[in-house]
């Protein structure tokens, strides 16, 4: 990757948050919180009963499936798209070590369609899984599109199909659709000496005349309300509401139940998914607590129960056209 120039989220060696108070935590931190920690127990080896994979919608319908954890599969407008897949049993090195999954994926890779794009949104190992970037090149070949730095990340074979932007930044890696990488507060790390040298972010993504926002994995931050400015009617967008206890250590960089309503208002989106909760066991809150509190806190800000939903494993939730009979 050419050094892309300074800017106010890159210093000419490392990304940052344009939020000050947003820094990267010192490891002193890490051991406060690592010597502190009191988790909520999770259970283990979590078995869900899915559904068969339904076939892809025809007309404008967005269909947005469930697989786990930051993993969606997107098919509209004639595309099919991957975010964030991970199918390793542990989001660590390998695939083999690091917190486990309590569940596994809804759907193996062996029983989704062709897949046409992948969003990328970092590195970290609960977003970004070698395995199956090596699989799913072998088999579909798909397009990916990721922040800046992270082509380095992926395996040797697909980086031919890789193409990097900085937030904002945009193209089209299929005709007839445009992805924009877009801004979130978070930061990047794949070994203890790499911290912070590629970008993170979320995406929005244009396709017959509908707009999915992906969020990624990011902190509450001013970058929410730029987005909807800058991409009014978003028909979906999928929110992270979980891995956000202790806030005093997580609140830069994950945000919490009530913050993630926030973000949907934020946004404007007309519909919102939530995501990043319910299979790895990455900070101390209880594994149903996020779905319980953004349920509590959609009531109390007197949405309806579709405004904003937390999708059951390998459900698809179908986002029809405005005005559209459902």
């Amino acid at each position: 990757m050419p050094i892309p120039p300074v800017s106010d989220h890159f210093d000419g060696r490392r990304f940052h948050n344009v939020d000050p108070d947003a820094k990267t935590r010192p490891l002193s931190d890490v051991w406060k919180w690592s010597r502190a920690r009191r988790p909520a127990m999770w259970p283990r080896n979590i078995v869900d009963a899915v559904p068969p994979l339904p076939t892809t919608p025809s007309g404008e319908v967005i269909s947005v499936t469930f697989i786990g954890h930051s993993t969606f599969l997107l098919r509209w407008g004639g595309v099919t798209v991957l975010t964030d897949p991970v199918f390793a049993a542990h989001a660590g090195p390998w695939g083999a070590i690091g917190p486990p999954r309590a569940r596994g994926p809804a759907y193996s890779l062996d029983q989704l369609p062709p897949i046409d794009l992948v969003l990328q949104s970092h590195n970290h190992y609960d977003h970004l899984d070698l395995g199956a970037h090596r699989a799913l090149g072998q088999r579909d070949a798909p397009r990916i599109v990721t922040p800046l730095g992270n082509r380095s990340y992926l395996p040797t074979r697909v980086r031919s199909r890789v193409v990097e932007h900085d937030w904002w930044g945009s193209s089209e890696p299929i005709p007839g659709v445009r992805v924009t990488v877009v801004p979130a507060q978070h930061f990047s790390a794949r070994t203890p000496w790499d911290r912070d040298r590629a970008l993170w972010g979320g995406f929005v993504v244009e396709c017959g005349g509908r707009k999915v926002y992906f969020a990624g994995d990011s902190g509450y931050c001013r970058h929410f309300k730029e987005i909807g400015v800058r991409f009014p009617g978003i028909d979906v967008a999928l929110i992270p509401i979980g891995a956000y206890d202790p806030r005093w250590f997580m609140s830069p960089v994950h945000i919490d139940p009530e913050e993630a309503l926030q973000a949907h208002l934020d946004i404007g989106a007309r519909h919102s998914i939530a995501m990043h909760f319910g299979t790895f066991q990455l900070t101390d809150e209880a594994i149903d607590e996020p779905g319980v509190r953004l349920a509590t806190a959609r009531k109390k800000a007197g949405l309806p129960d579709d405004a904003f939903r937390v999708p059951g494993p390998g459900e698809t939730i179908l986002i029809h056209a405005p005005g559209a009979a459902t």
